[in-house]
């Protein structure tokens, strides 16, 4: 098992954001559409997929601190459990499946913002049809990161299929299905 591991800047500022309570400020007008290209490397391979990141809403402080106390609890059925249990507030689209989004929560960071998302279903257990694949149970969320600039311009990572806790730093860690990390680059904000 693999936890996902994060640029060292991006490390740093998703770390200091999302131990800042109250940043959700920097939440833009509801309504945002991100697009990325996710990539990876496999067997010497580097495959890619166009992503798209619809955001109908932004969680409440409120809502955010409540699905951290049950993320501290490290309890897979739990924290599954609670975010089936939260309303859609958007969906990640790649490869023509759509995964609707129970999390999206924004922190200030480096200037620009991380956006937090994530899902109460995995979009795909990366490498799960292999001979020598672990089992599937309890990867049962994705989590993606978007660390953008002052223009709404980054890049980030995505955990198609994860489970999740919380560090000794009240940061959200992602123990990821896949050996290989999934990076988002060319994020951008659509018009």
């Amino acid at each position: 098992m693999q936890t996902m591991s994060l640029k060292t800047g991006a490390a740093v500022a998703i770390v200091a954001a999302l131990l800042a309570p109250g940043a959700h400020v920097l939440a833009k007008a509801d309504g945002e559409r991100f697009t990325a290209t996710a990539s990876m490397k496999a067997h010497n391979m580097t495959h890619s997929a166009p992503v798209t990141v619809q955001i109908d809403r932004f969680v409440s402080q409120a809502d955010r601190d409540k699905f951290m106390a049950v993320v501290r609890r490290h309890k897979t059925t739990e924290i599954h459990d609670a975010l089936a249990a939260m309303p859609d507030v958007g969906v990640i689209e790649t490869s023509g499946t759509k995964t609707p989004i129970k999390y999206a929560y924004a922190t200030p960071s480096g200037g620009g913002r991380l956006i937090t998302v994530v899902t109460a279903q995995p979009i795909m257990h990366i490498g799960g049809d292999l001979p020598d694949a672990k089992p599937k149970q309890g990867y049962d969320l994705a989590v993606a990161f978007l660390i953008l600039d002052a223009n709404d311009k980054g890049d980030g990572e995505l955990a198609a299929a994860t489970k999740v806790k919380v560090d000794a730093n009240g940061a959200i860690v992602t123990e990821d299905y896949s050996p290989a990390t999934v990076h988002l680059t060319g994020i951008s904000r659509a018009k």
